[in-house]
This record gives C-alpha cells, sequence and structure tokens, in this order.
C-alpha cells in the first residue's frame, strides 16, 4: 500500500527534490527539520494548554511533546557530528499557507477540530517527505534516520484524526478532511523546490 493511499494526499513529492535540492543542502534541510521538530512539540503543549479537561488528549499530547524534543535533540545530534552548527529559524510558508484554510471564530469544539485537522494535515505530508527522502538520498544514516521518523509521523497523523473525530461533536470531520486534503493539494503545486521539509 503506497503512502497516497494511507495518506490520502493527492499529489506525491516528486523524488527530485531530493537529487536536486536536498542532497546539495544537508545542512539547511537538517536545521529546518530541527525546527519543524521543535514547532510539532509547541504544537502540542499548546494543545494541552487550550484543552485541560480533555484528559486523554491530554495525556497524548503531553507523550508527543516528549518524542518530538527526542527528534528535535537527535537531528541536533546529527548536525553537531556532521560539523555543522544549527541554523536559524526560517518561516515555513507552506504551513503559512496551510493555516489560511483553517476556520477561525466558532464553538471551542470547532476550534479544536480545525486544529487538530491542521495538525494532522502537516504531520501527513512531514510522513510522504521522509519516505520520499528515505528511499532517494544517498547517505545511509540519514536514509534510515528518516525511515524510522516516517513511522512515527504516520502514528501521529492518525492520533490526530482520531481526536478530530471523537470531538467533532456534529461536525462532519471526514468532508472537512477531503477538503483539507483538496486544498493541500493546490497548496504543495508550489512547493518541492526548496532545501526544506515542506519546501
Amino acid at each position: 500500500m503506497s503512502e497516497r493511499t494511507i495518506l490520502k494526499l493527492q499529489l506525491p513529492t516528486d523524488p527530485q527534490w531530493v537529487k536536486n535540492v536536498v542532497e546539495g543542502n544537508i545542512e539547511e534541510i537538517l536545521t529546518d527539520h530541527a525546527f519543524c521538530e521543535q514547532k510539532a512539540a509547541t504544537n502540542a503543549i499548546t494543545l494541552i494548554v487550550q484543552n485541560p479537561n480533555l484528559s486523554d488528549l491530554v495525556q497524548e499530547m503531553a507523550l508527543l511533546v516528549q518524542e518530538e524534543m527526542d527528534h528535535f535533540k537527535r537531528v541536533h545530534d546529527i548536525i553537531i557530528t556532521r560539523g555543522y552548527v544549527l541554523g536559524k529559524e526560517r518561516a515555513d510558508s507552506y504551513v503559512k499557507e496551510l493555516a489560511k484554510f483553517v476556520i477561525k471564530g466558532g464553538g471551542r469544539e470547532q476550534q479544536l477540530v480545525e486544529k487538530l485537522l491542521f495538525s494532522a494535515m502537516i504531520e501527513a505530508r512531514s510522513c510522504e517527505r521522509f519516505k520520499v527522502l528515505s528511499e532517494n538520498i544517498d547517505d545511509e544514516e540519514l536514509s534510515a534516520f528518516y525511515h524510522e521518523l516516517m513511522i512515527s509521523e504516520a502514528g501521529h497523523y492518525t492520533m490526530f484524526l482520531k481526536f478530530a473525530k471523537k470531538y467533532a461533536g456534529s461536525i462532519d470531520v471526514d468532508k472537512r478532511w477531503a477538503d483539507f486534503l483538496a486544498y493541500e493539494a493546490e497548496v504543495i503545486k508550489n512547493y518541492g523546490k526548496s532545501e526544506t521539509i515542506h519546501g
């Protein structure tokens, strides 16, 4: 079963992104990846702060914070081992464009579902990018590393969708997710050209 079937992403990443962009900019991709992990941890903390009454969500997000920061540390270890230094955080244009699709306002239920689907979308694309990296990069260490993280991201994606459906109330999560996927397919057409995980 392909990642497109599992993740439902409508537009796959061209493997040439790895050859033409990533392999010549390893330091840049590692720095961007490190900050992606840090942002994922921050997102999980925000979900805890905003939903302290949802004990199962709080428990899962607490575990996610630990996992994402462990990934951050591991990416940083690779950066140091290779003689690089963590660069400055850069804006993630892909995530900013996705954020435009998030419905603002509404009740707490609506806001939570939107936040969870937004998070699931980022995890799904990250998972797909890690798969492409693991299968195409000419670097044994990074290939194995990204294969491991691909599996991890897939678990995060399904977890966010599970919580969105659990706390949806009257919201049609399947329809909203389908709309998210269609929107993301248009957004991602402009990416796959830079040395960033979502770029």
